[in-house]
């Protein structure tokens, strides 16, 4: 009796101390693998990767609230024309034949560099991020230029430079009625009559009636408009007509 007694006890401990060690050896497995099948598809390079990345792009939605769609999209375009004209303006100085077409192309290079200052320093204070260039197909332009010399290169500058404006002019008529910003639609409403002048200046180019008397007496017309400015030498060379004439009556106009 004694014997059955102490063989059922001895049987007894070691199934406690095997359900114990059993015990033990999966709970420690068990966490083990869900911790680590959490961490390598939950909390590592998948599942979360994606809500950062939504993330990251509501914040910058919100960033933008403060600026319109429509006049976001606006400063983003005219940075990039604006940039192109640049860079047209700048080839034209060096590759153009005529000194009237030099001259132009010096006017747009001083009046459009000083606009899209003025458009970055807006854009920077409303969070809108412009462009690094100009559009592709501007970028072409650029290089179909580049293929040019002579009276080729200033026939095709002239072109370009008639078509762009007027696509310019016509952009900006509406963003100056339709723009939501005030200080975007400020600098529309000031840049608007610089880019008229710009027109005018490049379809008489275009008409061949762009000699250096002609753009003088454009130049001086804006001298005597501005002649209360104390500006009356301004305009006294063809380089006087890249002066920042336009620029200045677009000036007056904003200001007042």
């Amino acid at each position: 009796m004694q014997s059955t007694l102490k063989l059922s006890a001895i049987a007894l401990a070691m199934a406690v101390s095997l359900g114990s060690a059993f015990a033990q050896t999966s709970g420690s497995a068990q966490p083990s693998g869900t911790g680590g099948a959490g961490t390598s598809a939950t909390g590592g390079r998948s599942a979360p990767a994606a809500p950062p990345g939504e993330g990251t792009q509501q914040r910058e939605s919100k960033k933008d609230d403060k600026v319109a769609r429509g006049d976001r999209k606006f400063i983003e375009e005219a940075a990039g024309g604006g940039m192109f004209e640049v860079q047209a303006g700048q080839l034209a100085s060096t590759r153009g034949k005529s000194p009237d077409v030099k001259s132009y192309a010096g006017m747009l290079v001083d009046q459009h560099t000083k606009a899209n200052d003025e458009l970055t320093q807006i854009a920077n204070a409303k969070g809108v991020e412009l462009p690094a260039a100009p559009p592709r197909a501007m970028r072409r332009e650029i290089e179909k230029l580049g293929k040019k010399n002579g009276d080729d290169f200033d026939k095709e500058f002239i072109k370009t430079a008639v078509k762009d404006h007027k696509d310019d002019v016509k952009d900006f008529e509406k963003a100056s009625k339709d723009l939501k910003d005030p200080e975007v639609k400020a600098w529309a409403t000031k840049t608007l009559p610089v880019l008229k002048e710009h027109l005018a200046q490049a379809q008489k180019l275009k008409d061949g009636k762009g000699s250096g008397a002609a753009m003088g007496s454009s130049g001086s017309s804006s001298g005597s408009t501005n002649a209360t400015s104390g500006n009356p030498t301004s305009g006294n060379t063809a380089g006087g007509a890249s002066t920042k004439a336009g620029g200045g009556n677009g000036a007056n106009k904003t200001g007042s």
